[in-house]
C-alpha cells in the first residue's frame, strides 16, 4: 500500500499538469457530467471551478452540494493503460462570494489567466469543491485512496 505523501505528490502533479477536469453533479439521481477548468490547493483541501449561474450543472450542485470530479493524464493512445493516471475526488460543492472570492480568483486565474473575462463576469459563479476523499487509479488497475480528515 502507497504511503499518504505518496499519493499527496502524485494528485499534486496531476493537478499542475491539468487544465480541465470532469464535473459530476446530480439532479433526482440522475447523473450529470461536465467540463470544467479547475485550480487546487497546495494542501488538497479545495478545488475550485468558475461556471455561469445559468448552466445545468449549477442548478443541479445547488440542489445538492454532492459531487464527484475527475481529472486524467490520458493522452488517448495505447500507451495510457500504462502511463495515464487517474483521479475521481468525491465531495461537496459551494459557491464562494465577497472578499474570499477574490482572493481565490486570483489563483484560479494564475493558472488560467486567458479566462479572465469569463470569470470577472457578474453571471459566473466560483465553486469550491471540498474532498471527502480521492481515488486514484494507475496502471489501468492499481486504485489508492486518500482521505482527508475535516
Amino acid at each position: 500500500m502507497e504511503q499518504p505523501e505518496y499519493i499527496q505528490q502524485r494528485l499534486r502533479e496531476l493537478f499542475d499538469s491539468q487544465n480541465l477536469a470532469v464535473l459530476a453533479t446530480h439532479n433526482i439521481g440522475q447523473p450529470y457530467a461536465s467540463l470544467v477548468a479547475f485550480v487546487a490547493t497546495e494542501d488538497l483541501r479545495h478545488i475550485y471551478f468558475v461556471t455561469p449561474k445559468t448552466t445545468r450543472k449549477f442548478a443541479n450542485l445547488s440542489k445538492d452540494h454532492r459531487v464527484a470530479i475527475l481529472v486524467n493524464s490520458s493522452t488517448n493512445q495505447a500507451e495510457d493503460f500504462h502511463r495515464a493516471i487517474s483521479v475521481t475526488a468525491v465531495g461537496n460543492a459551494e459557491e464562494i462570494t465577497g472578499a474570499q472570492r477574490n482572493q481565490i480568483l486570483k489563483q484560479y486565474l494564475a493558472k488560467h489567466p486567458h479566462l479572465e473575462d469569463f470569470v470577472k463576469s457578474p453571471t459566473c459563479a466560483l465553486v469550491r469543491l471540498t474532498p471527502r476523499s480521492y481515488y486514484m487509479v494507475k496502471n489501468f488497475q492499481t486504485v489508492m485512496e486518500l482521505h482527508i480528515n475535516p
